[in-house]
């Protein structure tokens, strides 16, 4: 039986705010870390999800993650009693992979070089048709979720020049700014993306949506998407400020800085905003600047390599 759904504010863990003073002195910028890798399931995810499984009729939700989704949406359906199938590429990271099946999801497990992961939604789609087909990041109620989190940065009055947070799909940067809006502040937004999955900065300058051909294999597994979110690129396209295209070794080195300055277990995807600073530190120098780290989920393995340089 369904269980009444508890508001998303009630449900969801407030953001981590860390004031890293030995990160701030190496980068030259005033920066205040906004961590959600204590939110539940260790990613920003958890918003999103939690506010589309409480808000669909449908008792159970198909959708693509890369990981941090689809255990988010594992965790909420288990506290709403309801299901999910969550399609993953077998190159997700074993630590997520392993989560959905913990939290309760089935794993459908692709190859994405023989099928995309939109058409093996489609498929299981087709022959679920009676499920929610959810995007991790292209659809309103997601974008609602992750608003939650621009308010809370909103609400914190600290006067930040820009709020840097990690770009795949769009789901996040475009929450962050829908809640900014709705909260009447004007702190610019900018996002970091791969520079190996820069198709959302392609689309910011060409104007239009680029699509990727296939998925791209950055470290920043969060980020492999094939485009930008058509709900994502409505907001975006007229209230993003910028997007720094973060080199694989800048978004490593903001992971180790992370590590051995802030004490903070990032992934890769959840480096990317530090690894942005790096990448131009003119445009952040002598700033205030609020960076967001979008999740923890990271495999032992490829953490424990990272660090090693």
């Amino acid at each position: 039986m369904q269980m009444d759904s508890a508001p998303l504010e009630k449900m969801a863990r407030k953001t981590t705010i860390v004031d890293a003073r030995r990160l701030s002195t190496r980068l030259g910028i005033d920066l205040t870390i906004a961590t959600e890798t204590f939110q539940h399931t260790g990613s920003f995810k958890f918003r999103a999800a939690y506010n589309l499984a409480s808000k669909v009729a449908e008792r159970k939700i198909v959708t693509a993650s890369s990981g941090n989704f689809g255990q988010a949406m594992a965790y909420a359906c288990s506290l709403l009693g309801k299901s999910c199938v969550i399609v993953m590429p077998s190159t997700s990271a074993r630590v997520k992979i392993d989560a959905v099946r913990e939290y309760g999801g089935v794993v459908d497990l692709i190859d994405v070089r023989v099928i995309g992961r939109e058409a093996r939604v489609s498929e299981l789609a087709s022959e679920n048709p009676d499920a929610y087909v959810a995007s991790a990041y292209d659809d309103p109620l997601v974008i609602e979720g992750n608003a939650s989190l621009g308010a809370e940065l909103s609400a914190l009055g600290r006067e930040f020049d820009f709020i840097v947070a990690p770009i795949g799909g769009g789901g996040l940067t475009s929450g962050i700014i829908t809640g900014l809006r709705e909260a009447s502040c004007k702190t610019k937004v900018i996002a970091a993306e791969p520079l190996m999955a820069n198709d959302a900065a392609r689309s910011l300058r060409a104007g239009h949506i680029i699509v990727n051909e296939t998925e791209p294999q950055t470290i920043a597994d969060g980020a492999r998407t094939v485009s930008i979110g058509r709900h994502n690129w409505a907001v975006l396209k007229d209230e993003l400020f910028k997007i720094v295209e973060v080199p694989e070794e800048n978004i490593k080195e903001g992971l180790r800085l992370l590590f051995s300055l802030a004490n903070l277990k990032a992934e890769p995807t959840g480096a990317l905003s530090i690894g942005a600073l790096m990448t131009d530190p003119e445009l952040f120098s002598g700033r205030r600047v609020c960076c967001v780290i979008s999740g923890g989920n990271v495999d032992p393995a490829v953490y424990r390599e990272i660090l090693a340089g």
